[in-house]
């Protein structure tokens, strides 16, 4: 694991909502480019088929951001966490109809209770964190000793390095790539590659499975199943 350059101590929150108010999530799921919203497409499948939902569960999102995960998992009990008020607003929006419990704050200071939870979702969220060990920490405790867990990561080193060969081939010159994004990487605490994320998880639970977005031969989103080891 590297820690992004350009960061020290810093205060999540007003990273998050500053990330939330130049980075529009709806638009992102819905309105960014079509390379984009076909990876993002394949992840929230990823998660989908992970998760395996039956009716009546609890399902905690960690950092929910807009609500576009849970919005897959209507038939559970949906617990969801963001330190971001700007985005725990847009849950609330999206998310509306849903039996559905939106906290702002961070995990460990809300007082969820122990081996609650049947199913815990972490995407894309402990890039974007101080002490991502602290988040894993609470997950572990958070969730059922029979319980799953799914974890995804954006592939920074391979995400960054297509970006440049875009821009090196000026293929962002044509339709399919203009105004492409990745979503604000700059945001980013940390990059792991693929086998630091595995040895990363390993630390407090056993890896299921691993699967890729958009596949695994441009793994763009490493999603990974886990459980109790």
């Amino acid at each position: 694991m590297t820690q992004a350059p350009g960061h020290g101590i810093t205060d999540v929150e007003l990273l998050t909502d500053t990330f939330a108010r130049e980075h529009d999530i709806d638009a992102y799921y819905t309105r960014s480019s079509f390379i984009i919203r076909w990876i993002e497409r394949c992840r929230l499948n990823i998660i989908r088929n992970f998760v395996a939902a039956a009716p009546g569960g609890r399902l905690l999102e960690v950092g929910c951001g807009g609500g576009h995960v849970l919005q897959m998992f209507r038939e559970l009990d949906l617990t969801g966490v963001d330190v971001s008020g700007e985005m725990i607003r847009k849950a609330h929006r999206n998310l509306k109809g849903y039996r559905v419990e939106l906290l702002k704050g961070e995990l460990e200071t809300l007082g969820l209770p122990a081996g609650a939870y049947d199913k815990i979702i972490c995407t894309e969220v402990l890039e974007h964190v101080v002490d991502p060990t602290s988040i894993l920490e609470h997950i572990h405790r958070l969730l059922k000793p029979n319980g799953r867990v799914v974890i995804t990561f954006p592939n920074d080193h391979l995400i960054n390095g297509l970006k440049r060969t875009l821009h090196r081939s000026g293929l962002t010159r044509l339709p399919p790539f203009q105004g492409m994004s990745w979503g604000g990487d700059h945001y980013h605490l940390h990059v792991w590659r693929i086998r630091e994320m595995r040895a990363l998880l390993s630390r407090y639970f056993s890896i299921e499975s691993a699967r890729f977005a958009p596949n695994r031969f441009l793994p763009i989103r490493c999603c990974f199943l886990c459980s109790h080891q």
